[in-house]
């Protein structure tokens, strides 16, 4: 018969500083015998922030060591102990069992408290985190444990400390095996309703402590940045077609029995539900219904966090990845619509960022947005020219006006507003206007009218405008004469509808004024519109792509490499004495400081003293 194993008996905690070389033996003794059971406690206190890193490895190594090989025999923590048959007395081997178990859970408690403890060093976080996935990959009778996983994150959430070394061992270790994917997304999900759910609670209890609510206000924003980091450094998922090799975490993947593995009754209990009813012949997933269940789940997380109310930095960045790390992987991308036009409709640079996604919505996947050519020509201001987006936002406008079955009107109020924009931008932007005006006159005949159109109005019967002008004035009908003098532009650049903007009754004066323009590469690109863009088949569509990005930097740097057949050389046989020479300004004489003392010069002598303070005078032009 065997030896019932030894009572524990619980002590109060020892306030006595032990050693190094005493944690030491007190965890070799609690290897090596039931007997020293009661070390086991002792060890736990030092699983603390509070103490020296020294004594915290040292007493969690011995802590790993002892609970390493007992966990596939630990019973749950919800589960009461068990009864003997011939007496009412519970089994004491049940009682022991669990007793550890309890003294398991109040080691993964420390544990995560040391993980995200300010006061822990980074080597100490990252033995403990380490520790911590090995218990989750075996803590649930060899299986992965996600009650243990939950809690870890749930702790990173809540903290008020930033937590970036932990998170970065997280993401760069763990989040390449598959299963920790899935928990993840799962448990994002939870979060972000959980949050959602407080920041309503919050708006509705609003109190008069302003420091208590901006401290909350603050709390939160941290959290939602913490999930955002954790949501978007998940690597993308795999292909569902392709028989990928998933790397498990877990031994057994997502098979969880029936009434096993529910967690500690007062801390860990957030099993998921719906892994409790999974299950699996060989205690595996295939690749495509693996990719299946993690799409749900990506979604689910996704349009959660999306709910939040996210602050402008974190808003930013996840409109600018939108298009490429989520919208491909979602189940049913058409749940984003509500949050891409509710963010188009913002104005600014968040309308801008918005743009790839609700393109691709609209493009792809059958979305229908009435207003959204009123909001991309509402967008176009000067501004947009110096943003950090400007080339992807280029780029898309360029695509977003590509249709054939653009109304004439539409395209010609988009050319008139860019060629406006063209007069005040950076000659980066002008290049970038010029391109896309040449692809709108060669994608759009019907707007070509514009290239050089004058005023039928002013140009014809001038005279019998002028006397049926001075009749209504006399008769008091007003006419506004000025607004069809020639030269007048009939756009209304200040109108933010197009179809108001009367652009179709101008013309682009404004790209014929960049002839003169200062910057080379300006007036050079501006001959491309000399040719007839009617003629498609002689013409090609400019790569708006090779000029969305340009500067006054890029610009310098293709100047300085772009070879001149034809040097302008300036020769002088006689060191000019002044900065211009008679023939630049032909009338007028510019006199030295000497000359105007009185001495005479080769254009005319200054005698008097009015004269002295004269810098140039006129001369009579010689017929």
């Amino acid at each position: 018969m065997a030896a019932a194993p030894p009572t524990p008996i619980t002590k109060p905690r020892n306030t006595k500083k032990h050693s190094l070389r005493e944690l030491k033996t007190l965890g070799n003794q609690l290897l090596s015998s039931r007997a020293h059971i009661n070390n086991l406690p002792l060890l736990l206190t030092y699983i603390s922030p509070n103490f020296p890193p020294q004594h915290v490895l040292e007493s969690l190594l011995s802590l790993h060591s002892f609970f390493s090989p007992l966990l596939p025999d630990l019973p749950s923590s919800s589960r009461r102990p068990a009864h003997n048959k011939d007496n009412d007395e519970p089994d004491t081997d049940v009682i022991y069992k669990t007793w550890l178990r309890s003294k398991f859970d109040e080691f993964v408690i420390s544990l995560i408290d040391v993980a995200v403890s300010p006061k822990s060093e980074d080597a100490l976080k990252e033995v403990v985190l380490d520790t911590l996935m090995e218990f989750i990959r075996t803590g649930n009778g060899g299986r992965f444990n996600s009650a243990i996983y939950h809690r870890f994150l749930v702790h990173i959430v809540q903290s008020t400390e930033s937590l970036d070394f932990v998170l970065e061992l997280l993401a760069s270790k763990y989040f390449k095996y598959i299963d920790i994917r899935y928990f993840t997304y799962i448990n994002i999900g939870k979060f972000a309703k959980n949050l959602e759910a407080k920041d309503i609670s919050d708006g509705k209890t609003e109190s008069g402590d302003k420091v208590g609510d901006s401290d909350s206000r603050e709390s939160l924003e941290l959290s939602i940045c913490k999930i955002h980091y954790i949501i978007s450094n998940i690597p993308p998922l795999e292909d569902p077609k392709q028989d990928s090799d998933y790397e498990l975490w877990g031994g057994s993947g997502f098979s969880v029995k029936k009434g096993e593995a529910k967690g500690p009754s007062h801390h860990l209990k957030t099993e998921d539900k719906d892994l409790k009813s999974e299950k699996h012949d060989n205690d595996s997933l295939s690749a495509g219904n693996y990719a299946k269940k993690m799409k749900l789940k990506f979604t689910k997380a996704w349009i959660s966090f999306l709910r939040l109310p996210l602050p402008i930095d974190v808003y930013k960045e996840v409109l600018s990845n939108l298009h490429q790390a989520v919208i491909p992987h979602l189940s049913n991308p058409i749940m984003l619509c509500d949050f891409l036009t509710r963010s188009y409709d913002i104005g600014g640079v968040v309308s801008v960022m918005a743009l790839s996604g609700l393109f691709i919505l609209m493009t792809k996947h059958g979305l229908e947005y009435p207003n959204f050519y009123e909001k991309l020509y509402v967008l176009l201001l000067p501004s947009i020219f110096m943003a950090k987006h400007r080339a992807k936002f280029f780029q898309l406008l360029d695509s977003c006006l590509k249709s054939p079955l653009l109304p004439a009107y539409l395209a010609a109020a988009f050319a008139k507003k860019l060629s406006r924009l063209a007069l005040v931008v950076p000659p980066s932007g002008a290049l970038v206007i010029i391109a896309l005006i040449h692809n709108l006159l060669r994608r759009h005949p019907s707007i070509n009218c514009l290239v050089h159109q004058e005023d039928s109005n002013d140009t014809t019967d001038n005279n019998s405008e002028a006397e049926s002008g001075d009749n209504n004035i006399e008769s008091g009908v007003g006419t506004n004469i000025a607004a069809r003098k020639a030269g007048t532009d009939h756009f209304d650049n200040e109108e933010s509808n197009p179809l108001k903007s009367r652009a179709l009754g101008s013309s682009l004066w404004e790209i014929d004024s960049l002839r003169h323009h200062y910057c080379p590469p300006v007036s050079r690109f501006v001959q491309s519109l000399e040719n007839d863009l009617t003629v498609r088949a002689k013409t090609t569509e400019v790569n708006v792509e090779d000029f969305s990005s340009g500067s006054y930097a890029t610009i310098f740097g293709e100047e300085i490499r772009r070879r001149v057949k034809q040097v302008p050389v300036a020769f002088y046989k006689v060191i000019p004495s002044c900065l211009f020479s008679e023939p630049d300004l032909t009338g007028w004489t510019f006199k030295e400081e000497e000359e105007r003392k009185g001495k005479k010069s080769e254009n005319g002598i200054l005698n008097s003293p009015e004269d002295k303070d004269i810098c140039c005078t006129k001369r009579q032009r010689v017929e």
